[in-house]
C-alpha cells in the first residue's frame, strides 16, 4: 500500500480495506498535468483521458486492489446502490456490497466520504457526502440499504473541507435547522448571511442519530493542504481523489 494513501483507522476486521489517496503518490507525481497535475482520478472535470486511465492504473498496482474500482456517477444526490452492478458507473453517490473483491468507490475534492463497515467484516459500503447530499439523506439511504443494523456498523470520516475553509450561505445552514434544530453548533457566524459549516460535525449528528455508535477521523481537511489533497474551492478546476473500500476473502 503506498505509504502517501490516507487509511482508515477503526475496529472492523482485518479483511475490510478502507483508504483515500492523496493529490500525489510517494516519489511520483501521476500523469496528469495542468490544474490537474498529480494523481487525479476523476474523468469528468477536463482532464486528458489517457492521462487518467493512466492514473487509474497507478492506482490499481499502488494500492494492491484486487479488481477495478466500480466507479458512480455522482450527482450530489442520496441513492445508495448495491454493487457489483453490470451497468457502468449507476448513477448514485453513494455504494455497498457484502462481496468479497469488489471495490465501492467515490471521487471527491472538498466533499466528505465515509466509510461504513460492518465489525466483523460482511458488508461494507461508502457515500460521497457533500452538504446537498447530507441534507437529503444520503447517509441515512446507505445505513437503511445495508444488511447490517447501524449499531453493528463502524463510521470513518475522510479527507473533506474543514469547518474553518467552508463558507456556505443562510440557505445551507437553514437546510439543515429545518431537519435539526440542535445542529446550529455545526454552523459558527461569519459575517452577515454567512457561515462556516462543519461537515464532519454535521455527518457525525446523522450517523449517531441513525444509530451508528462508533464514529472515527474527520480531523483532515483538503482545502488547506495543497500540497496533499485536491480542493475545489481552493483551486478550479481541480483533480479528484478517490475514497475505496472493500473486503478480502477470508476471515
Amino acid at each position: 500500500m503506498d505509504p502517501a494513501f490516507l487509511q482508515a483507522e477503526w475496529p472492523v476486521s482485518p479483511r475490510v480495506r478502507a483508504l483515500t489517496t492523496g493529490r500525489h503518490p510517494e516519489n511520483d507525481t501521476g500523469a496528469s498535468r495542468g490544474p490537474w497535475q498529480g494523481l487525479n482520478l476523476g474523468g469528468h472535470v477536463g482532464d486528458e483521458p489517457a492521462a487518467v486511465q493512466a492514473n487509474r492504473r497507478k492506482l490499481q498496482a499502488l494500492a494492491g486492489l484486487p479488481a477495478s474500482p466500480q466507479w458512480l456517477k455522482q450527482v450530489h444526490g442520496c441513492r445508495a446502490v448495491r454493487l457489483p452492478q453490470q451497468a457502468p458507473a449507476p448513477e448514485a453517490d453513494a455504494a455497498w456490497t457484502d462481496q468479497p473483491d469488489v471495490i465501492c468507490a467515490v471521487l471527491t475534492a472538498d466533499c466528505l466520504p465515509v466509510f461504513l463497515a460492518s465489525r466483523d467484516g460482511a458488508c461494507v459500503g461508502i457515500a460521497h457526502a457533500g452538504w446537498r447530499g447530507l441534507a437529503a439523506g444520503v447517509l441515512e439511504n446507505l445505513l437503511a440499504a445495508m444488511p447490517e443494523s447501524p449499531p453493528g456498523l463502524c463510521a470513518w470520516l475522510g479527507p473533506a473541507i474543514g469547518p474553518g475553509a467552508f463558507q456556505v450561505g443562510e440557505e445551507v445552514r437553514q437546510a439543515f435547522l429545518d431537519q435539526d434544530a440542535d445542529c446550529a453548533a455545526a454552523f459558527a457566524s461569519d459575517g452577515p448571511g454567512h457561515w462556516r459549516a462543519d461537515l464532519y460535525a454535521l455527518a457525525q449528528r446523522r450517523l449517531q442519530a441513525a444509530g451508528v455508535t462508533w464514529v472515527g477521523g474527520g480531523d483532515v481537511c483538503t482545502f488547506s493542504d495543497p500540497a496533499r489533497f485536491y480542493s475545489h474551492r481552493r483551486q478550479a478546476p481541480c483533480g479528484r481523489m478517490a475514497s475505496l473500500i472493500w473486503m478480502t476473502h477470508g476471515a
